[in-house]
């Protein structure tokens, strides 16, 4: 899988798990879908491509403020889980070569 690839199932899922333990349900509810579309649609049109760096190391802040603040959210409720939810992309994360998605 590409990077940006890695960087779009990642920030999928560390939405469908925000929206689970915050909103209740087993469905994305239209804010945190609204959001994911937005993620993706972000990634796909990085200018960087498949060199992207981690969005809080990048010179190009792509997000409007509020989906910015948003994101911002999800990664301060799913961040620090992610050692237990998803400790591969965990680990990526910290050594630099799949970098977070959005932070």
């Amino acid at each position: 899988m590409s990077s940006i690839g890695r960087q779009k199932a990642t920030v999928a899922f560390m939405i469908r798990y925000y929206c689970r333990k915050k909103h209740g349900g087993p469905e994305l509810c239209d804010a945190c879908g609204e959001l994911t579309r937005y993620a993706l649609a972000r990634l796909d049109s990085c200018p960087h491509g498949e060199r992207k760096p981690s969005c809080s190391r990048c010179a190009i802040h792509c997000y409007a403020p509020e989906r910015r603040r948003a994101i911002k959210d999800v990664m301060r409720f799913v961040g620090p889980r992610m050692l237990y939810l998803a400790p591969l992309e965990f680990m990526r994360h910290l050594r630099g070569s799949g970098r977070s998605a959005v932070s």
